[in-house]
């Protein structure tokens, strides 16, 4: 991806000049501002200790609490009810600026490196499956112990990714961020999100080619993700933070069609890892962790589990519960999990992610071999064209804990369930044109419909397991 190959080519000449300069002249700020940055990721750092660590310490809130008045409820709508849902919408929006600019764990695994061993990063930090793996298991963790609504899960998961950060920081890398490149449980669906963002910073790679080689010793940039700049085409692994920014005269910050990169970069990079990550993880597996608690089939199986085992005069998996750091174990709340209850949840996530991965995954294939001889490749990159519809789906279970947060405190969110349709909506049909965009580079008539059709397939999949859970259930 070039620098000409920007987003506003139907823009008057004046007005795109004008905005491509002011954006590039922004990227070179965030270069130039560099003591600043860091000034505001420190003050990050200490909001989130404060935020991770004092409500652990607390008694948990009494029924009169509210959000405004106690740190624990403050925290965990912080957390949850802004943070998250907030982070992965500017992702679409502004790119990976988040984890170049505010993010805590990039902050300190980075100023832990200074101090690095400078060990060689071995093999299997490398590998290619973490994304999925990572994102997995905090997700299944947080539901076992009720991550969402105690803060004790809270430092576990949080505090505990942190510490593994600090960690890898002071083993590998030296003024690097090797957590944040390989092993970082949202990595992965940052990466894939930011694929969308209509902003980034790009690359001339004919600018950088006829630019004079910089002198031993000359001004360079520390690429603390370990992104390789030169060859870089897309925004899934780029932190935004604006080190590079000017560099040889061939990067800047610019607008792109937020189509772009899915279109015509993502399949030329065909990765099983952003595919299982879109299809079994963000699509399937996270619609049963938020699916779960409101489903009536887990009530049912749980019912006759529940029945079986009592006639058989075996009642210890109703009666035998866990620590609350395996599973959620709050009797004081009348919140507790048994051991059934544990079975059954990791049973519900296990069948929901194998189900609807492969249901979507057939799909997948069925809109690849539309065009022609089946091609992993193709299958790869129409596995891309599904992110808008998993990034909101994604989403909205994140925001549904604001509106349970606020309504908790008497507080009314209006047109939610339009808001949520409207959304569910737009991202099946942004999902359904990225699909006929990327048929249309190899086929036209009926294969490019056929395909896109097995594409708005799997995105009303998606959506119709959003809809048991919103206006069904």
């Amino acid at each position: 991806m070039t620098v000409a190959a920007t987003a506003l080519d139907r823009a008057p000449p004046a007005w795109r000049n004008a905005l491509d300069a002011g954006l590039a002249r922004f990227g070179d700020r965030l270069r130039a501002h560099g003591r600043l940055i860091r000034a505001v990721q420190w003050a990050v750092v200490a909001v989130y200790a404060v935020l991770v660590i004092v409500p652990a310490l607390l008694p948990l809130p009494g029924n009169a609490q509210h959000i405004w008045n106690d740190l624990t409820l403050a925290a965990q709508f912080a957390f949850w009810g802004i943070w998250w849902p907030f982070v992965l919408v500017s992702m679409v929006l502004v790119g990976r600026a988040w984890c170049g600019v505010l993010c805590p764990e990039g902050t300190l695994t980075e100023f832990a490196s200074r101090w690095s061993r400078g060990y060689a990063i071995p093999r299997w930090i490398t590998w290619g499956g973490w994304p999925f793996v990572a994102f997995a298991g905090t997700t299944v963790y947080g539901q076992m112990t009720s991550v969402y609504g105690y803060p004790k899960p809270v430092l576990a998961v949080l505090g505990g990714s942190t510490l593994a950060a600090v960690a890898v920081g002071l083993l590998y890398g030296r003024n690097k961020r090797v957590w944040c490149r390989y092993l970082c449980p949202v990595n992965g669906v940052f990466a894939v999100l930011s694929k969308l963002a209509p902003l980034s910073f790009q690359v001339d790679r004919a600018a950088w080619a006829a630019s004079p080689k910089p002198l031993r010793g000359a001004e360079s940039f520390n690429c603390a993700p370990l992104v390789p700049v030169k060859a870089m085409r897309g925004a899934g692994s780029c932190h935004m933070c604006g080190r590079c920014s000017g560099h040889r005269g061939a990067v800047r910050l610019a607008l792109r069609a937020p189509n772009h990169e899915i279109v015509h970069v993502a399949g030329d990079e065909p990765s099983w890892e952003q595919t299982s990550l879109i299809l079994f993880g963000m699509m399937a597996l996270a619609v049963g962790a938020f699916q779960w608690s409101s489903s009536p089939w887990y009530v049912d199986v749980k019912q006759a589990v529940a029945t079986w085992l009592v006639e058989r005069g075996t009642t210890w998996p109703l009666e035998h519960t866990a620590p609350w750091f395996v599973l959620t174990d709050y009797p004081e709340k009348n919140d507790v999990l048994t051991l059934l209850d544990g079975g059954l949840l990791l049973a519900y996530i296990a069948a929901a992610t194998l189900v609807l991965g492969l249901a979507l995954s057939a799909l997948v294939a069925l809109a690849a071999r539309a065009l022609g001889p089946f091609s992993l490749r193709r299958f790869h990159h129409f596995a891309q064209t599904l992110i808008p519809v998993a990034g909101c789906g994604v989403f909205l279970g994140l925001s549904a804990l604001t509106v349970t947060f606020l309504r908790g405190d008497g507080i009314h969110v209006p047109y939610v369930a339009e808001m949520r349709a409207g959304l569910l909506a737009g991202a099946s049909l942004w999902s359904a044109w990225l699909a006929w965009r990327v048929a249309g580079l190899s086929a036209v008539g009926l294969r490019r419909a056929a395909a896109t059709a097995c594409i708005a397939g799997a995105a009303a999949l998606s959506v119709a397991n959003w809809v048991l859970l919103f206006w069904v259930w």
